[in-house]
């Protein structure tokens, strides 16, 4: 750390040297990019330094306040570590209950293709009992017409005689 002041125009040249080094192009465009994290904290260090050699009591100030955005950020860090594990989990409990689900619908069909059996061959013996029910009606009103005519002959033969 050195005691000499630095121009405006070498911080200029500090900021394009970040803003367009190879390392800043092969950070991660978004959420915390540890390659930009380590960039910036050089350059608010390289801040507080000049702060500091121009007035210790705010340079102090700024050495808390980078102490507090470290500790910002490491809790921003454990609550997206936190958060992403959660997702997983849900997305994990997701494919899990739509295996679930797949098995469920499969047992639902096959248990439907049984009952639709089922109700085929109940309209199948339904419609051989009432076949058998009109045969029967056909067989006892003929029988019943015979016996009838046979009263009605036996009854003619009694009045003649």
């Amino acid at each position: 750390i050195g005691a000499v002041y630095t121009q405006r125009t070498e911080a200029c040249g500090i900021n394009a040297e970040y803003g367009y080094s190879p390392a800043a192009k092969t950070g991660r465009e978004t959420g915390i990019c540890p390659v930009r994290r380590e960039l910036y904290s050089q350059c608010f260090d390289e801040l507080i330094r000049q702060v500091t050699i121009s007035c210790a009591e705010r340079g102090l100030l700024l050495l808390r306040v980078r102490d507090e955005i470290r500790m910002t950020i490491a809790a921003y860090q454990t609550l997206y570590e936190s958060s992403v594990a959660f997702g997983m989990r849900k997305a994990l409990q997701a494919e899990q209950g739509k295996t679930d689900m797949q098995k469920k619908i499969e047992e639902l069909e096959e248990e439907k293709k049984d009952l639709e059996r089922q109700v085929n061959e109940l309209k199948s013996k339904m419609r051989c009992y009432r076949e058998e029910e009109a045969e029967r009606r056909v067989v006892e009103e003929k029988k019943h017409a015979e016996e009838i005519q046979f009263l009605k002959r036996t009854n003619q033969q009694l009045k003649l005689s």
